[in-house]
Parts: structure tokens; C-alpha cells; sequence
């Protein structure tokens, strides 16, 4: 099995086997295992796309996103 070094990182990925939920958006209910899956989702509702490519301006809600785009030029 894994080993982790801080406590709080074994018990962030034992949520993975137990299904735990803890951080749920306010505006549809949907419910994330991590706060960062809950910030990304809220993107969605918000419109906020923080990642900007700086080549032609595009936006993007997700990091990766910016990266696979960034490809292109």
C-alpha cells in the first residue's frame, strides 16, 4: 500500500476508498473529496476563467487546459 508522511494526506486519500464527500457546492449540490475539485467545479457556475494564454488571450477555467491549448502555437 501506499505510505504518506503527514496524517492529513492519508486521511484525504482514504476518502478515495470510503466515498467521502465533504466539500459540497452551494449552488447544485454536487459534492468533491478535495476543496480544489469543489473551487474548479464552481468555475462552471461562475464563468471565471483564471488560466489566460498570453499568445492570443484565450481563457481557460482549468490549468491543463491552458496547457494542452498552448500546444497550438
Amino acid at each position: 500500500g501506499k505510505s504518506f508522511s503527514l496524517k492529513c494526506n492519508l486521511v484525504t486519500h482514504q476518502r478515495i476508498h470510503t466515498g467521502e464527500k465533504r466539500f459540497a457546492c452551494t449552488e447544485c449540490g454536487k459534492s468533491f473529496i478535495l476543496k480544489s475539485q469543489l473551487v474548479t467545479h464552481q468555475r462552471t457556475h461562475t464563468g471565471q476563467r483564471p488560466f489566460a494564454c498570453t499568445e492570443c488571450d484565450k481563457s481557460f477555467s482549468r490549468k491543463s487546459h491552458l496547457i494542452k491549448h498552448q500546444h497550438i502555437h
